[in-house]
């Protein structure tokens, strides 16, 4: 069995098992958190550590007994509190890495590549090594000479370490995310500052940037999005869902909302614009605008593959609305709807308007939050088409857009889910709605006893 490291360096401990003392796994080690300190070297006051569900925890250093190659045993007791970087912290890889600092040898200046640390004989975790490389400086041979060029040196043989004129590559930062779901990726972002959170933000892709804008409180999203520059606002919202774009816009000063409609795709600005005609709280204010729409003689198997795509989200691909044409939102008329279980019942080459559902549920975009919900929680739908007085298709509310407006306005903020027994059901939120009762403070969360303090965080 291996014998415990006196040192270790943080990016190469990253992705480590952390295992409670009888051999089972609580997560993997995603960052150390240091504390700096004026008269002696930076300081381990504990570890971040994602555990089941891609949720960010912290583990103390006091609760970890030892650190070996491939495996860190911790006594077993975790808080399962997410994880929030208090004032003078900093994470050894989110923060210190990429960081440029000043040789005190005269030598010129270079990038943090890793942080080492060792135990002291109290057994705290020092900052004691810095892994760098060299910043290329002069010209000609000179130059080519230098170029990455890395060594080790001591932590104080360097400045500039824990100051904030300098900041870690975004590109750096948003790389060590790269495998996150949206989901996670804004809880990310909501805990950073706001300077960090547009520098990654422009490092992100278009369409990982909408999808991430999605799921972030109506505060951030709006702050991160102003943030951009105008042209490249307006190419997220083209690639954010209509009805989510809409709402994004309708938070925006009406200023800044028509110069991004302005820039906009003319048809990704006009789904925008017609959703806006809609209260937020109603069917037209929830629908998407871009369900999947087929005409009666198409074949199964072509059904079939549209569903399969991966933009489309699990609840838009159950259905699938026939319709006549047009086949882009306002439709003609709404023949009916066929669910992807029935699709895979039929032969590949069967027209799918022969075999559309006997049951048609539909709504009119007026019709309130209340109505809808109180609809899908009845038949057990996961979305529902909504139609105009003429019986075209306008577009579909989805159990997920329900969700979005029936939870409380800062769910996505709360360090704990709710807690159930099962899945969510909808009628019990229906009917809290038609008494007036949104719901705003979910009962029972479950909470540890043991507090961050533990570890010198006081």
């Amino acid at each position: 069995m291996s014998s415990p490291q006196s040192r270790f360096y943080a990016a190469r401990l990253a992705g480590t098992p952390v295992f409670d003392p009888i051999g089972e796994s609580l997560g993997k080690i995603r960052d150390v958190v240091v504390l700096p300190q004026a008269r002696a070297a930076a300081r381990a006051v504990g570890f971040v550590v994602e555990v089941p569900g891609k949720k960010r925890v912290f583990l103390p250093a006091t609760r970890v007994t030892s650190i070996m190659p491939g495996q860190v045993i911790s006594s077993g007791v975790m808080n399962v509190r997410r994880f929030e970087k208090r004032s003078g912290e900093q994470l050894a890889i989110g923060d210190l890495l990429e960081r440029t600092v000043t040789l005190l040898d005269g030598s010129g200046r270079a990038t943090v590549q890793d942080v080492g640390l060792e135990q002291n004989r109290h057994h705290d975790w020092m900052v004691t090594k810095l892994y760098l490389r060299r910043i290329r400086s002069g010209s000609g041979l000179s130059k080519l000479v230098s170029r990455g060029q890395t060594l080790t040196v001591d932590q104080s043989g360097v400045k500039g370490l824990f100051g904030t004129d300098t900041e870690q590559s975004a590109a750096l930062l948003l790389a060590s995310y790269q495998d996150l779901k949206p989901a996670d990726l804004a809880d990310i972002v909501q805990e950073l500052d706001a300077k960090r959170r547009i520098e990654l933000a422009e490092e992100l892709p278009d369409d990982r940037l909408a999808d991430v804008l999605e799921e972030l409180p109506e505060d951030t999203r709006v702050e991160v999005l102003t943030g951009l520059d105008s042209s490249r606002a307006a190419d997220v919202l083209d690639e954010m869902d209509p009805d989510d774009a809409a709402d994004l816009v309708q938070e925006l000063p009406e200023q800044v909302a028509e110069q991004l409609l302005g820039l906009m795709e003319p048809e990704e600005a006009e789904d925008v614009r017609r959703l806006m005609a809609y209260d937020e709280y109603t069917a037209g204010g929830m629908m998407t605008t871009e369900p999947l729409i087929t005409a009666p003689e198409t074949p199964v198997a072509h059904c079939l593959a549209m569903i399969s795509r991966e933009e489309f989200s699990p609840s838009l691909a159950a259905t699938v609305h026939v319709c006549r044409s047009p086949l882009e939102t306002p439709t003609g008329k709404l023949l009916g709807i066929v669910h992807f279980q029935h699709l895979l019942r039929e032969r590949p080459d069967r027209p799918v308007g022969e075999i559309l559902d006997a049951d048609r549920h539909t709504v009119e975009p007026n019709m309130p939050l209340s109505g809808v919900t109180r609809e899908m929680a009845t038949y057990n739908l996961v979305s529902i088409p909504v139609v105009d007085e003429d019986g075209r298709l306008l577009g579909a509310v989805t159990v997920d857009d329900v969700l979005d407006h029936v939870l409380p306005d800062d769910w996505r903020e709360q360090d704990e889910p709710p807690a159930t027994t099962g899945q969510i059901d909808l009628s019990e939120i229906a009917r809290g709605i038609h008494d007036g009762d949104t719901g705003s403070e979910p009962a029972g969360t479950a909470a540890s006893t043991t507090t961050r303090r533990e570890g010198g965080r006081g």
